[in-house]
Formats: C-alpha cells, sequence, structure tokens
C-alpha cells in the first residue's frame, strides 16, 4: 500500500493540513492514521471511504487506481486550503473572511 501511504501525505500537503490534523478530521487516533501514512497498515473499506470524503478525494484515487487529481493544479490546490480552512470558521470568521474576499476580486476588475 505504498501508494496509499503517499497519496495520503500528498493530499495533506495539498491541503495545507498535518498528518495529526487530517487524523482529527476523519474522527481517528492519531497512531492509526499514522500507522496508514508510514504504511504500515492498511484502513478497512468503511474508514477508506470516509478518509477519503474527509480529504475530498475518492477511495480509487487513493489507492492509486484513478489518476484523476494526482497532477492537481497550483490553483486546485489553494482553492482546495480555502475550502479546508473555511470549514474551521465560525460563522462570523467566515462571513468577513467572503467579504474580504469579494473586496479583493473587486480590485482585479480595476
Amino acid at each position: 500500500m505504498e501508494i496509499f501511504a503517499q497519496r495520503l501525505k500528498e493530499r495533506a500537503a495539498q491541503l495545507g493540513i498535518s498528518n495529526a490534523e487530517a487524523a482529527r478530521r476523519c474522527e481517528l487516533e492519531e497512531r492509526r492514521y499514522a500507522h496508514y501514512v508510514a504504511g504500515r497498515r492498511e484502513p478497512d473499506l468503511s474508514t477508506l471511504v470516509k478518509i477519503a470524503a474527509v480529504l475530498g478525494t475518492t477511495p480509487n484515487w487513493l489507492l492509486g487506481l484513478d489518476a484523476a487529481g494526482s497532477k492537481a493544479t497550483v490553483r486546485a490546490g489553494l482553492t482546495d486550503r480555502l475550502t479546508n480552512a473555511a470549514h474551521e470558521m465560525s460563522d462570523r470568521e467566515l462571513k468577513v473572511f467572503v467579504v474580504q474576499a469579494e473586496a479583493i476580486a473587486r480590485t482585479k476588475d480595476r
């Protein structure tokens, strides 16, 4: 499962999160997730599906069965990171963030 371990690391890097944060979001013990990242253990099917959903990808991509997403663009990676950060914000913080993002987007037109 070397490809699985590699893809877990790659996806966390794309999202700008640590393995510990990925484990927390997947509701897995950090030690258990570390075994997956190190290639020492393989998850069962339901855990694989959960990890893929939390990391915003597919089980097939994590297993190396689907090349889609393996060469994410810089923009796609940044968008993933923005989305990821938004999930961690309170509603108030997210509202401020959206207003700021819209202001930045409007200055682009000038």
